[in-house]
């Protein structure tokens, strides 16, 4: 079955950028350190990058972090969503309106102008079809921004909520919880690696 996966990197203080992030500096002030571990070479922080990267069948994010992906400074073949994988996923784009162009014109985007609801529905059916086609169930992962992750959650729209918790404070940026609180939360795994604690909850 395909589950909705908030999946995202967060400081000690709960936010996923630092301060003053925009289109050239999209995690803001020090908020390099809140990836650290998906660029280290501990094995489990490998293990984790690999397993988020094989269940994905689409992923979902912003608007203004699609802008910071695809600008001149975004995504290459050695920085990106699975950059070291065969495959990749979909990427569905919750906007108002779609970009003029493209610049990372191998990936297949699909652009919803309807709403974040209509954006999850139309990446649950891109990934029930790969899941079709690769014989494995696969997921749809919301990858952020922190205001896309925290609607969804507001929303109902989440299954299950992955957490990579970096050692690290900012003191400002983006917060990830703002407003509403999201449902309860269960515990399903805890690890930790030299780099960032990982968690995951069920979001009921």
């Amino acid at each position: 079955m395909t589950r909705i996966i908030a999946d995202i990197s967060v400081s000690l203080d709960g936010f996923v950028t630092g301060p003053e992030p925009g289109p050239d500096n999209g995690l803001g002030v020090g908020g390099e350190a809140l990836h650290s571990w998906a660029f280290s070479d501990d094995p489990g922080d490998r293990r984790i990058l690999r397993e988020g990267a094989a269940r994905s069948g689409a992923v979902v994010l912003g608007r203004r972090l699609f802008d910071v992906v695809d600008g001149p400074g975004g995504w290459d073949d050695e920085v990106g969503y699975g950059a070291h994988e065969v495959g990749k996923p979909a990427f569905v784009v919750v906007t108002s309106s779609p970009p003029s162009s493209v610049r990372l014109t191998e990936l297949d985007w699909t652009f919803v102008t309807t709403g974040l609801s209509d954006a999850v529905a139309a990446a649950r059916r891109r990934a029930e079809t790969a899941s079709s086609g690769s014989g494995k169930d696969l997921d749809v992962v919301l990858m952020g921004g922190g205001a896309t992750i925290g609607s969804a959650l507001a929303a109902g729209l989440v299954d299950t909520l992955s957490l990579h918790l970096a050692p690290v404070v900012l003191g400002a940026g983006t917060p990830l919880f703002t407003g509403k609180a999201p449902r309860t939360l269960v515990q399903r795994s805890v690890t930790t690696t030299s780099t960032a604690t990982h968690l995951t909850y069920d979001v009921l």
